[in-house]
């Protein structure tokens, strides 16, 4: 069975910083294009940031570009999203996805998605 499962979500601070880590199990996790996806009640699923399979292809929304870092572990099957100088704007349930296609995951289609971990930012 195919799991993803989110961790590392929490209280913090404006200006704090929180790491999101995300484990794929029941499936290679290499061949994956990763991403997150935040949400917040009433509104669509938002794309967050994405990485390739490789490490090497990295993209994320431009209002977290410079505060966040996405990257991955291959030998440990996790993704993880360090989120740093967090913005009460940032508060949402956090979910990662996979997918094979880094097009299909950018528009928030996936094969696989976590159970979402809420971070809430006070300001």
């Amino acid at each position: 069975q195919v799991q993803l499962v989110e961790s590392g979500g929490g209280l913090a601070q404006a200006g704090g910083s929180l790491i999101l880590s995300c484990v794929l199990s029941g499936r290679t996790f290499s061949p994956y294009n990763m991403g997150w996806f935040r949400q917040t009640p009433g509104r669509e699923r938002a794309f967050v940031a994405a990485i390739s399979g490789s490490g090497l292809g990295l993209y994320y929304v431009d209002s977290v570009s410079g505060r966040f870092t996405i990257s991955r572990d291959n030998a440990k099957n996790t993704m993880y999203l360090q989120m740093n100088n967090l913005k009460p704007e940032d508060t949402a349930v956090y979910y990662c996805a996979a997918s094979p296609q880094m097009d299909r995951l950018r528009a928030g289609v996936a094969n696989y998605w976590g159970q979402g971990t809420q971070v809430t930012v006070s300001s």
